[in-house]
C-alpha cells in the first residue's frame, strides 16, 4: 500500500514538473523567473528523495523475500543454493544478490545453519562458506578480509583440519560431519549458502 502511495505521489510530482516545462515562456521580471527555477529545483529534489525511498523499499522487500525463501538465523538471512559451482562463482552469485557466502559467527549459528543445509540441500552435503586463506596460508579470513573469530574445524581425525596446505584454501561446512568445517580446493564444485545481513 505504501508503494502505491509513493508511486502516485511520484506521478503527481512528475506531472507538475512537466506542466512547468510546457508553459510558454513569458517575459517576466527576473525575480519571478528565479522563483520558478527554485520551485523546479525543489520539485526535482523531492522527486529524487522519493526515488531514493522507493529504491530502499524495493531493497527491503527483496530481503524479506530472501528470508521467506531461506532461513532467518541470528539477525541474518541465509539462502541455500543447491547448484554445484566453484567457490569464486558461488561468491560472485551471492554478491549479485546483495549478499556474501555464509560465515557462521557462533556455535549456535553454525548448528542452525547446518540444520538448514541438511533440510534444504541434503543430509551429507558440503557447502561453501565465506571463509578462505587465499591471501596468507593458514590465516582464515571472511569475505570482508577480516580474521574469523569463530572456528569449527573438524579435529576428530588425523591430520586435523584445516590440512590442505596451499592446495585447499576454501572452507566448507559439512552436513554429514555435524556441521564441522573442512578446507577444500576452491575449484571443486559444491552447493553454497548466501548470507544477507538484516538492517
Amino acid at each position: 500500500m505504501e508503494l502505491k502511495a509513493v508511486c502516485v505521489l511520484l506521478g503527481v510530482l512528475l506531472l507538475v514538473n512537466c506542466s512547468f516545462e510546457q508553459n510558454p515562456a513569458k517575459k517576466k521580471p527576473v525575480k519571478k523567473e528565479t522563483t520558478k527555477d527554485a520551485a523546479i529545483e525543489d520539485l526535482q529534489k523531492q522527486i529524487n528523495d522519493i526515488v531514493e525511498e522507493l529504491n530502499l523499499l524495493k531493497e527491503q522487500q527483496a530481503l524479506h523475500t530472501v528470508c521467506l525463501k531461506g532461513r532467518k538465523i541470528h539477525g541474518k538471512c541465509f539462502l541455500a543454493d543447491p547448484v554445484r559451482k566453484r567457490y569464486h562463482t558461488a561468491s560472485e552469485d551471492c554478491n549479485a544478490l546483495g549478499g556474501v557466502l555464509g560465515t557462521p559467527a557462533s556455535s549456535s549459528e553454525n548448528d542452525e545453519l547446518r540444520d538448514y543445509i541438511r533440510q534444504s540441500i541434503g543430509q551429507d552435503e558440503q557447502v561453501w562458506l565465506g571463509i578462505n586463506d587465499m591471501m596468507t596460508e593458514g590465516k582464515w579470513m571472511d569475505q570482508t578480509g577480516q580474521s574469523i573469530t569463530y572456528k569449527n574445524w573438524d579435529t576428530s581425525g588425523l591430520p586435523h583440519q584445516p590440512d590442505g596446505g596451499q592446495s585447499q584454501n576454501c572452507a566448507v561446512l559439512s552436513g554429514a560431519s555435524r556441521g564441522k568445517w573442512f578446507d577444500e580446493n576452491c575449484r571443486e564444485e559444491k552447493p553454497s549458502v548466501c548470507q544477507f545481513n538484516i538492517v
